[in-house]
Order: C-alpha cells, then sequence, then structure tokens
C-alpha cells in the first residue's frame, strides 16, 4: 500500500498539490487525469524519488520494484532487443557475473548464477522481450536493428517495451499510447490487462483508460480526488459532485449576501450590534465552496471554404509509393465526394501514411491516375508538420504571416478558441510544449478553410479537454475528413465509413471498430501459423457467417431514431417542466422553513405560500406522472430498435 497523507508539492512557485491525501492499495490499476500542469507527472517523480514532497508523508513499501518509461534514450548502438533486456537489470546483473565467474573458472559461481537466472526467468527473457517488441509493431528483423537507426517515435516504443520486461510491483506509465498506432495500441491494452501488479496510468484517451483502469485519480484545485470505476463512470460521478458543489456555492452565497446585508444595515445601531459581531464572525469562519467550472478551455470550429468541386478528388488505378521499386499500395480507386469521413484502418507500416501523403500531394502516383478538383482545398496535419513550425515566431505572427490585413484582436480572439490568450499569442512557439505546438498547427489548418481534412494521428500530445473540442469541431466540419487514429472515441464519434489498407491494397472495411480488433485477431492467428494474413475485409477468414449489410441497418436504425423523435422532444419538455415546478416547489418549502413565516404579522404571506404549495405540488405529481408513462413508452421503442 502506497500512502500520500497530508501532502505538499511546490514546483517553483507553481503549488501543485496541497494538503492532499491518496491511498493507493496493492494491484489497483488506476487512470491519472487532469488538466495539463496539475502535477500528474510530478506524481510519478515523487513516487520515483526524483521529487520531495514540501510538507506531509509519502510512504512507500521497502523493496517496492517501481517500473517506468524513461524519457530518454541511451545505448544507442546496442540492438533493439539488447536495449529492451537492458531493463531487466536484476538480470543483467546476474548475466554479467556468469560472464565474469565462466571467464574466471569459478564452477561453484557458475552453478549458483545459473540458478539464480531460472529463477529469473533469464532463459525466456530473449523471447520475452520479442514478444513485446512484435507486440509495439516492431518486424523480427528491426529487433536486430541498433537503437540509433529508429525515429524519435520509434524510439518512445523501445522505452515503453523496456518498461513492460521490467520485474515490477508497481508499474508507471506516462502517455504510453503516444506515438502507437491503433494495432499496438490494441496489443498494449490486452498486455496491462494482465499485469497483475500495481499500475499507474497517466492517459488521455478515454477508450485506453475505460479498457485498463479500475479507478481515476482526478488531478483538480491542488487535490487528488479518487473515483471508482473507469472514465467513462468518473464522468458521470464528477458531473454530480459538481452538480452538488454548484447548488451548495448558490446556497452559501446566497447566505453571504444576506450576511452582508444585515451587517450594512445594523452594525451602526447599539440595539443590533452585538447580533451584527456574530454574523460577522460567523462570515469569517464559513468556508468558502469554489463555484464548479467546468466548461473546456478550448471552444473552436473549422471552418470549410465556401466553393468545393464534386468530386473532390479522384484516385484511378493509381498505383502509390516511392518509385517503380517501391510500390506499397497496387491499383487505388476510389473517388472523395463532399461531405465523406472515412477513417483508415490497417496495420503499421502498410502504408496509411503514405497514402495520406500522396492526397496531400507531397508524393506523386508511381502510375495511375490523381485528378484533384478544381477548387480542391486540403489542410494535413502529421506530427512531422510540428517541427516546421518557426521556433522563433509566436502563434500570433504565425497567423498574420497568412492574413496580414486580419486585425490583431480577430486573430487573438481566434487563438483563445485553441487556449491561446494573453500574452501566451505573442509567446515564442519554441517555448511551447509538445501539445501547445499541436494545438496551434490544428489551429493554422483550420485558419485556411479547408475543404479536405487529412490527419495523421492528431490526437498525441492533445489532452482530454482538447481532444473532446476537436472532436465536436470534426463532427461540424462540413468538408471531407480522411483520418489516421489510435483514439478510438474520436474515430467513433467522427467517421461515418472505414477503409482498410492493407497488403498493398485499399478497401472499404464492412464493419465498425470491434469488428476490425476481430479482423486483426485473425489476421495475427494466421500469420503465427504461416499464412499470409490475407484475411477479408469483413474481419473473419474463410469460413465466415453470412455478412450483415452494416450500412442499411444503420440507414434503418437512423430512420427509426427519427420517428422517435417527436416522443423524446414531449419527453425532455416534461422533464425541464417537472425540474421548473420543484424548483419553484423547493423555494416556497424553504420559505415556509424559515421560523419568522408564522409569526402573526406574516399570516397573510403565509396563506399564499402554503396555497401555491399546493398547488404546485398537485402540478409536479401530474408532470411526473405523464412524464414516468411516456418515459416508458420511449424506453420500450428505444430498446426494439437496439434489438
Amino acid at each position: 500500500m502506497i500512502t500520500l497523507e497530508g501532502l505538499s508539492l511546490q514546483r517553483g512557485s507553481l503549488s501543485l498539490l496541497q494538503n492532499t491525501s491518496l491511498i493507493i492499495h496493492r494491484g489497483q490499476r488506476i487512470g491519472v487525469v487532469g488538466s495539463n500542469g496539475a502535477g500528474k507527472s510530478s506524481l510519478f517523480k515523487l513516487l520515483l524519488g526524483e521529487l520531495h514532497q514540501d510538507a506531509g508523508e509519502l510512504l512507500i513499501p521497502a523493496q517496492l520494484r517501481i517500473a517506468h518509461m524513461a524519457q530518454e534514450v541511451h545505448a544507442r548502438d546496442k540492438t533493439a532487443l539488447e536495449y529492451v533486456l537492458d531493463g531487466d537489470k536484476p538480470l543483467r546483473k546476474v548475466q554479467d557475473e556468469l560472464a565474469e565467474a565462466e571467464a574466471a573458472g569459478d564452477n561453484h559461481a557458475i552453478a549458483r548464477l545459473h540458478a539464480e537466472l531460472e529463477t529469473l526467468d533469464g532463459y525466456t527473457a530473449s523471447n520475452r522481450a520479442e514478444q513485446l517488441l512484435l507486440g509495439l509493431g516492431f518486424t523480427m528483423a528491426q529487433t536486430q536493428q541498433p537503437v540509433q537507426s529508429f525515429s524519435g517515435g520509434w524510439r518512445i516504443r523501445l522505452n515503453l517495451a523496456q518498461a513492460l520486461l521490467m520485474p515490477s510491483d508497481l508499474l508507471l506509465l506516462d502517455e504510453p499510447t503516444n506515438h502507437l498506432d491503433l494495432d499496438a495500441t490494441l496489443w498494449l491494452e490486452n498486455w496491462l490487462k494482465q499485469y497483475p501488479g500495481t499500475l499507474l496510468l497517466i492517459s488521455h484517451d478515454r477508450d485506453f483508460l475505460d479498457s485498463v483502469v479500475e479507478h481515476i485519480a482526478h488531478f483538480e484545485q491542488q487535490k487528488i480526488n479518487l473515483y471508482r470505476g473507469n472514465y467513462s463512470a468518473f464522468e458521470v460521478m464528477r458531473a454530480q459532485r459538481l452538480a452538488q458543489q454548484q447548488a451548495q456555492f448558490e446556497k452559501q452565497q446566497t447566505r453571504i449576501a444576506e450576511i452582508e446585508n444585515f451587517v450594512r444595515r445594523f452594525k451602526a445601531k447599539a440595539s443590533k450590534a452585538k447580533q451584527a459581531q456574530s454574523r460577522m464572525k460567523e462570515l469569517e469562519r464559513m468556508e468558502k465552496i469554489a463555484p464548479a467550472h467546468v466548461d473546456s478551455p478550448f471552444q473552436f470550429t473549422i471552418p470549410c471554404t465556401e466553393k468545393t468541386s464534386s468530386p473532390l478528388l479522384v484516385m484511378d488505378d493509381a498505383n502509390i509509393g516511392y518509385g517503380d521499386s517501391s510500390v506499397i499500395l497496387n491499383q487505388v480507386n476510389f473517388t472523395l465526394l463532399p461531405g465523406m469521413r472515412v477513417g483508415l484502418l490497417g496495420p503499421n507500416g502498410a502504408g496509411k501514411s503514405t497514402l495520406i501523403k500522396t492526397l496531400v500531394g507531397d508524393l506523386n502516383v508511381v502510375s495511375g491516375i490523381y485528378t484533384p478538383g478544381e477548387n480542391l482545398q486540403v489542410g494535413y496535419f502529421a506530427q512531422h508538420q510540428l517541427e516546421s513550425l518557426d521556433l522563433k515566431a509566436s502563434a500570433l505572427l504565425h497567423i498574420q504571416r497568412l492574413s496580414p490585413k486580419v486585425s490583431e484582436q480577430e486573430i487573438r480572439n481566434y487563438l483563445g478558441g485553441f487556449g491561446f490568450r494573453g500574452d501566451d499569442v505573442e509567446t515564442e512557439v519554441r517555448r511551447f510544449s509538445g501539445g501547445e505546438k499541436a494545438r496551434l498547427a490544428l489551429a493554422l489548418i483550420a485558419w485556411q478553410k479547408p475543404n479536405l481534412l487529412l490527419l495523421d494521428e492528431p490526437t498525441n500530445h492533445l489532452d482530454l479537454e482538447m481532444r473532446l473540442a476537436l472532436t465536436f469541431a470534426l463532427q461540424d466540419f462540413p468538408g471531407v475528413v480522411i483520418l489516421v487514429s489510435h483514439d478510438r472515441h474520436m474515430l467513433r464519434n467522427t467517421v461515418d465509413e472505414f477503409w482498410l489498407v492493407c497488403d498493398g491494397a485499399v478497401q472499404p472495411f464492412d464493419g465498425d471498430l470491434e469488428d476490425y480488433h476481430v479482423w486483426l485477431k485473425n489476421r495475427t492467428l494466421a500469420l503465427q501459423k504461416g499464412g499470409q494474413g490475407d484475411i477479408s475485409a469483413e474481419g473473419t477468414s474463410a469460413p465466415v457467417e453470412e455478412k450483415r449489410d452494416r450500412k442499411e441497418e444503420r440507414r434503418l436504425a437512423a430512420q427509426k431514431r427519427e420517428q422517435l423523435r417527436p416522443l423524446k422532444k414531449k419527453v425532455d419538455k416534461l422533464e425541464a417542466d417537472l425540474d421548473k415546478v420543484q424548483t419553484e416547489l423547493a423555494e416556497v418549502e424553504q420559505q415556509l422553513a424559515e421560523p419568522e413565516i408564522y409569526q402573526d404579522e406574516n399570516k397573510d404571506r403565509l396563506q399564499v405560500l402554503l396555497k401555491k404549495q399546493g398547488e404546485l405540488s398537485q402540478s409536479s405529481e401530474a408532470i411526473e406522472e405523464e412524464w414516468m408513462l411516456l418515459s416508458e413508452e420511449l424506453e420500450e421503442a428505444q430498446a426494439e430498435l437496439d434489438l
């Protein structure tokens, strides 16, 4: 058990935690969430001993083995496999001692060290490291390549594999799905479900959190609040808590106003001075309740150019790649029409990013026809574009370069929707975090009003609030969207169809993300058995069940939902009426609870309140009865729709 008791943590002039307490039990899987800069990574550094609290206690069991993802990559001349094996430090220590004993011919030490290797599962270590690398998207050949040959994103995967190989009782993972594709994310999700120790996971991927964790530790207002359940359950519970907090805040504000009004009126009167002083003391000792601020700091849209073409872009028998000797996708055929929203699925390295680069125009087709529409306006986001930002320029200057005639205030208003406010808009990009650079890149794309959005892993470095704002913006975007993402929540809520990029082909995938997960498992099994992995885009290898017409199912479901819309409107209206009546009733009953209302001089007002109480009670019962009947009718209709 790990205990934080009355703990406070200061970083420079910033107070991250103030008198907060938390108990982490053995075997718990906890998602760590909160706004950027709230102290999530600092908690990890506390647990690792890299930081020390300013006050309070941090109690960690002795001999607790902690594994975490390193931020730097060392030993770049080693192979990927050897680098991952370095994560198991006890194993490496025994291996080094064994090599020394063998060189010295110390047979007694050799026998003892071989026994220790057996205890440490040392004879299976290489195989376990290979499986980790394969699961994270490396090929068998890449396991023997030197670390220095990999790009930054792949080196992060190596650090993740190293952390997973470490024998540990506590595993600390800080944004492990950044730089992973969907396939590797699904693999990691399954691996973590099997992890027997305690897991603390910082992540902005809500589907990943929902699947892996059983508790949420939320950083808010210099405290850590622990919630039972996954992220979706946390959202519901926090909303309920905030609603209660807001009600308490409003009630307290009313009481404060009453006290201040009393003091203002009577503090000068000798007969009331004592009561006024008493109320002032009440005000001083009152613990202030913070108002509930739940609005996202991000609120923006992605406008679309008024001019468009239909079709917007056509690929006809196109071979795509890096020249005749390096064709990755063969005979690609599709037509992009206004309003299409496509999610690209497929194994790592299958050609999703290559396809997008070709659509952008960064790559020419090797052969075949690429026909852009006359009014095609492309907005393209990829991680490498963050590096192309001018590090010496501000967010404001980046926009001014695109539109010199637009007023500074208009640009400031626009950038505010992406979280850049006040002095932030004039801060040089070199001072930005990865998340801030990603937000600026998205802001630049949206400013140029594209009608074709090509997004290659846009959520890396973005926190939950920004991901949600981007999801809303994509839902409202009227142009064409083509999205590659490991964030299943974003995919599920922004695209209408999926294309599978695999085995040199691009074809429609007749299914959803759950079907793709099944398809991926079947393909992996086929490859392990020595097959070619040529599994159909329907998600199963032959024989298959009779294929469901999912598009027709979705059309019929949408039609039925439309038929239910009038009934739902009635239910919603009754619910709003009921809330209004019950609020009025609560106000009347609050007035009736005041002792002075029963004094003789208030007899007439009492009669009015009692009459109003009766009328509101009858109205509330009538509305509630009708609401219950219609709600049952709606639930039955929706249940039939789900079937």
